[in-house]
């Protein structure tokens, strides 16, 4: 199966493009189909209730009601796990005016991870990823200037760092203190480690 690619509403640019590969399937969620053009693509499918921006002219549409219990781009998570994606990339799923967005579309990347894809959230100058109880992650330092570790659902323990300026050997994580922003590569790449509770983990260029 190809890497599912959604396509959320909030602002991308051209550059953007460079996380797109040519066989990605890439379904737009509501006004998200207008950034399709931004990154010279055109949508497989675009899905929607479109209360943010009118339906496209062309290609193929999924209506959906505006009450539903599913925002758009977690009703798009759900079509690309039916489709047997096991790799999903979300883009235009970060910043924009509805910060609320944001979080809604961080819970569908954990809802995506604990269905057993690989998920991906980018935009210009963050990457996040999901990690999940008993699992490791291996980070890259190339450009990055910073990593950061925050908890998504209550208490992330058993959190190991190796790697990092600021190392952590067994510690919890919780939500209402964030001892986990701002670490820094202090080797090619940064290994962690969790045993319990998600993570989300941010790798950020450095400030301007």
């Amino acid at each position: 199966m190809p890497r599912c690619v959604l396509l959320s509403a909030c602002p991308v640019s051209a550059a953007m493009a460079r996380y797109l590969r040519p066989d990605d399937l890439l379904i737009a969620c509501d006004a998200g189909w207008q950034n399709a053009a931004v990154l010279g693509r055109q949508p497989d499918l675009v899905v929607g209730d479109f209360d943010t921006a009118p339906p496209p002219q062309t290609g193929r549409t999924v209506l959906l009601p505006a009450a539903k219990n599913d925002t758009d781009t977690h009703y798009a998570a759900r079509l690309a796990l039916e489709r047997g994606a096991n790799e999903v990339l979300l883009l235009g799923a970060l910043g924009g005016e509805r910060l609320e967005h944001t979080f809604a579309n961080l819970a569908t990347a954990l809802w995506l991870q604990k269905q057993g894809a690989e998920v991906l959230l980018a935009n210009e100058r963050t990457e996040i990823r999901i990690l999940t109880a008993g699992r490791t992650l291996r980070l890259a330092r190339q450009n990055w200037g910073y990593f950061s570790l925050l908890p998504l659902e209550g208490p992330a323990g058993g959190v190991t760092i190796t790697g990092g300026r600021y190392p952590l050997a067994n510690a919890t994580l919780t939500p209402d203190w964030p001892l986990g922003v701002s670490n820094e590569f202090a080797a090619p790449e940064a290994e962690i480690r969790l045993s319990c509770g998600s993570l989300a983990v941010f790798c950020t260029l450095k400030d301007r």
